[in-house]
Formats: structure tokens, sequence, C-alpha cells
């Protein structure tokens, strides 16, 4: 499935209220401060993206969204693509160390 047609869909259903946290999601939603608001937020936002498919996840078919919670504060969000509801798997503020420009890994030092 193309990028665009699955952020089309994700956001179709944080718009139908048809998603839910797991519990992963929950624990790193509250470690990392971060509401329920920011996370549709930065879910619908205009520079919302996907930027990493995990067709391969034991859990499922998955992807890694980049979004944008108030203004400018970056949250990746990983989303399992359920048929009738989007499972958020975990939500976190990506570490600048990680990642350049949020959407590209730093190779790590082995």
């Amino acid at each position: 499935m193309e990028k665009v047609q699955q952020l089309v869909q994700i956001q179709e259903k944080v718009n139908q209220q048809q998603y839910r946290l797991t519990s992963h999601a929950e624990q790193e939603r509250e470690s990392d401060r971060i509401t329920r608001e920011e996370i549709e937020e930065a879910l619908l936002s205009r520079q919302a993206e996907v930027i990493e498919n995990y067709l391969e996840d034991t859990r499922g078919r998955s992807c890694l969204v980049l979004g944008f919670a108030k203004g400018e504060s970056p949250l990746h969000i990983v989303c399992g693509l359920g048929a009738e509801m989007l499972i958020i798997i975990t939500v976190y503020r990506p570490d600048p160390k990680q990642w350049i420009n949020w959407r590209l890994r730093r190779k790590t030092k082995l």
C-alpha cells in the first residue's frame, strides 16, 4: 500500500475515533508526557507522513508515522492498520541523537 493511502486510512480512523493505544503505548505516552490530544494532533497534522513500513512485523502490518503536535513538536507513532480499528503500538518523542530531521535513522556504530 502506498504511504499516502496509509496516512489517509490512519487519519480517517483518528477522525472517527476508531483507534486504541496498546498498554505499551500508554506506558510510553505517560513516560514522555504525551497527551492523547497531542497524538491526535500529530496524526492529523498537515506535516504528518509515513516514514517507515513494517510489512513483516509479528504484530501485523504496521508503519511509523512522523507527526507534529503543538506546531513543531515531533512525535513518532507506530500504527497497526487493522480492518476495523487503528492500533497505536507505541508513541514517543524522537531522540535527535538517533534521527536526522526526524525522518531518517542515524547509522549506529557497531
